[in-house]
């Protein structure tokens, strides 16, 4: 095909996808039908260029002029799409998620309480009970595990590998007090309830010879918010499982699935939260900084994470602009 056939045959289209790229950046907006025809319109317009760039590489003016034509169909396409999805992830951060949070309100106050009840029973017994220290921590792993262990975990590894599976394995645990609240709340409260257990018997053991210092301060940068987090996805379960329980006058299968999808905007949140915490975790915690250069980490990422989240649902709630129903009574 000569050059002049060439642009007689695809003239139309060239014209069409200019006059729809400049009714795009005018408008900021197209209908759907439009937005597939753009997008036909300059994949066909590309394969022309690249046609001309082989076999009419001599006519400069042509080539440049759909080089043009492309570049801004492909500057206007693809700035929508990143304006949709910068557009989404505002959606989510100030209304999907805060009001996903506010809804949970009282789940989370319960979740907390089966968490951190345990943690503080058993970090106040092993402190004060010699009898109790000796049977969880017999002289010489007690010694061991005190004065090496817990803070070499934290740094026997590169951080980037330490943070990337500290991630993964707050996910797990995330996910599986979330999914655990089918089995009516049971699982959930007893994973809630162990995973306090578990941090008290350690600040137990720091706290009874001496070091409770040492202990917060390897705990507290990254725990606040990885803790926190945890605390929100039991919570998360408990609803569903509450729902179970107490369906109201839904069948229980439609109530699964209502809590269920309610909740699916709070994990994808705490899976922010999970990373910011692995990321502390795996960068600062381990660091031979000052205690209170660390904590203070540790403080700010908490305050940046749940100080946003709690700043929009408050005010989502005062403009009555939360569109989630009311939470099941407890």
């Amino acid at each position: 095909m000569d050059i002049d056939a060439f642009v007689a045959t695809h003239q139309g289209a060239w014209w069409r996808l200019q006059q729809l790229t400049e009714q795009a950046r005018k408008l900021t907006q197209v209908s759907p039908d439009e937005l597939n025809e753009m997008v036909h319109l300059y994949q066909r317009s590309g394969s022309n260029l690249a046609h001309a760039r082989i076999e009419y590489a001599a006519d400069s003016a042509l080539v440049n002029r759909l080089t043009l034509l492309v570049s801004d169909a492909h500057g206007v396409l693809y700035g929508q799409r990143d304006t949709e999805v910068r557009r989404g992830i505002t959606q989510f951060a100030t209304v999907t998620f805060p009001a996903s949070i506010y809804a949970l309100r009282k789940y989370i106050l319960v979740a907390a309480l089966l968490t951190f009840v345990p943690w503080a029973v058993f970090q106040i017994w092993l402190s004060i009970s010699p009898t109790a220290f000796d049977v969880v921590a017999p002289a010489g792993a007690g010694e061991q595990y005190i004065n090496q262990d817990f803070e070499d975990y934290y740094s026997n590894q590169p951080s980037q590998n330490f943070a990337t599976q500290v991630f993964f394995n707050n996910i797990r645990v995330g996910f599986l007090a979330f999914a655990a609240g089918v089995l009516l709340c049971v699982v959930t409260a007893a994973l809630l309830a162990w995973n306090g257990a578990n941090g008290g018997m350690a600040g137990g053991l720091f706290t009874h010879v001496g070091q409770a210092d040492k202990f917060w301060g390897l705990i507290l940068p990254h725990g606040l918010l990885e803790l926190s987090a945890v605390v929100v996805a039991g919570a998360a379960g408990l609803r569903i499982g509450w729902a179970l329980i107490s369906p109201g006058d839904r069948p229980r299968a439609h109530a699964l699935t209502d809590e269920a999808r309610r909740a699916g905007s709070v994990l994808v949140g705490l899976v922010v939260a999970f990373l910011m915490a692995a990321v502390v975790e795996g960068f600062v915690t381990g660091r031979p900084w000052p205690t209170v250069l660390r904590v203070g980490i540790g403080i700010g990422v908490f305050m940046l994470f749940w100080g946003w989240t709690i700043v929009y649902a408050i005010r989502l709630h005062r403009e009555g602009a939360s569109t989630s129903p009311p939470t099941p009574p407890l």
